[in-house]
Order: C-alpha cells, then sequence, then structure tokens
C-alpha cells in the first residue's frame, strides 16, 4: 500500500514536531519535508510534490490561505488539511473555496487528529480506486463538507432510518478482527449491499466503525467494516 507522502508547514517548531510525531504514529503517512515559512514551502513543494499538505494560517511571511491558492495554481493533485488557531470565519470560507480536505483548529489532539487523518487516508485510497462512481457516492462525496457533523439526538440524515442502522451496528459488532464487507452486512440484516453500504459509510463518517481496504489475491480492494 502506497506510504501517503507529506509536506508540514508550521511556524512553531515546538507544534511541527507534535504534528510529526502524531503522523508517524498513523499507518499509512510518512512526513517527507518540514517548512516553517510560505517561502520555504513553496520551495519544498517544487521538490517533493507531496500527496498532502498540512497547514497553519498564520505564517510568518504570508496567510497560509494565499498558500492554498499557491498550491491550487501549480499543484492541483495535492491535497491540504488546515491545522490552525484561526477561527473566523471568512478564513474558514476561504479555505473552503481553496477546496481544503479538512479544516482542524489548534490546540490537536491526538485522537481527534488520527480520526481525521485516516478519513483522509480511506478517501485518498478510494479515489485511487478505478472506476465509476454511482449517484449515492457522489452526494456522499458533495455533502462531506470540510468533515461530517455528527448528529444530535435522535436527528438521523436523509436515508438512514435509525431501526435499520441499529442491525447494521449489531452486525458489524459481530464481525471478527478481520471485519466484514457490505455484501456479508447486507446479508446479515436481510438488505442489499448498497443499502448496508451506505449505513457502514455513515458509521465511519460519525466515528462508530472504521474501514479497511483489504487486498485479496485477486480482484479489485474491498472495504471491510468494524467498530471503533
Amino acid at each position: 500500500m502506497k506510504q501517503l507522502e507529506v509536506l508540514i508547514v508550521e511556524d512553531d517548531v515546538r507544534i511541527l514536531e507534535i504534528n510529526r510525531r502524531f503522523l508517524e504514529k498513523i499507518d499509512g503517512f510518512t512526513v517527507i519535508a518540514t517548512a516553517t515559512n510560505g517561502e520555504q514551502a513553496k520551495e519544498l513543494l517544487a521538490v517533493s510534490r507531496p500527496d498532502l499538505v498540512l497547514l497553519d494560517v498564520y505564517l510568518p511571511d504570508m496567510l497560509g490561505i494565499d498558500l492554498v491558492w499557491h498550491i491550487r495554481q501549480h499543484y492541483r493533485n495535492v491535497d491540504i488539511i488546515m491545522i490552525t488557531a484561526a477561527k473566523e470565519i471568512e478564513v474558514v470560507y476561504e479555505a473552503m473555496r481553496g477546496g481544503v480536505y479538512d479544516y482542524i483548529v489548534k490546540p490537536l489532539v491526538f485522537e481527534r487528529f488520527r480520526e481525521r487523518m485516516e478519513s483522509y487516508r480511506e478517501h485518498y485510497w478510494r479515489r485511487a480506486q478505478s472506476g465509476v462512481v454511482e449517484q449515492e457516492e457522489i452526494d456522499r462525496l458533495l455533502a462531506r463538507g470540510l468533515h461530517p457533523a455528527r448528529p444530535k439526538g435522535n436527528l438521523m440524515p436523509k436515508g438512514i432510518d435509525s431501526l435499520t442502522l441499529e442491525k447494521v451496528i449489531q452486525a458489524v459488532k459481530q464481525a471478527q478482527d478481520g471485519g466484514l464487507t457490505a455484501e456479508e452486512v447486507g446479508t446479515m440484516i436481510g438488505a442489499s449491499r448498497t443499502t448496508a453500504r451506505r449505513y457502514l459509510e455513515y458509521l465511519v463518517e460519525i466515528g462508530r466503525a472504521r474501514a479497511d481496504l483489504v487486498y485479496g489475491t485477486v480482484g479489485r480492494p474491498e472495504r471491510k467494516y468494524r467498530c471503533r
């Protein structure tokens, strides 16, 4: 499995090292370079061409948002996750317009960081698969926003029924260490693979389940789900 190469851009060396140590604890990522200002980041982008940039908003020589647009203009295949203390709504919207994958507000907590990075890793691997996507998958991608908000109380998103959701949860809880595929869960609850997958992906989005790509000896990799 490809290791995702990451450039960290952070002017506070202490926080930069925290970000690096956090990332080294998560499977699938490797830090290939670090920068403490925008100009240095531009030079490293030209040389290293990372898959992902972890980017602060406040840099000593420019705003991180300006670097977002530089990346979008010159390196359209590079993804960006903002890690910053900036909470101004105009900054958040500008980051969204620049197409950042996620926006994490400091102080950084490892569990939250791990959850967001694993979400990005799954997104990257899923995007790397060849083939086409159905409207349901397109809708899910477009509706993701910067990060899915967890539902409050009994409020369920459209297309998610609480009774079916509970059946899926119970099915996943019965999974062994290898997890279950959407088809296996569908068989267990008497639903189609597509329906089961919709509920399973919803559980992944709200942090109740995790999905791993499992490669067999032949054919495409499949996603297996297990409880967190």
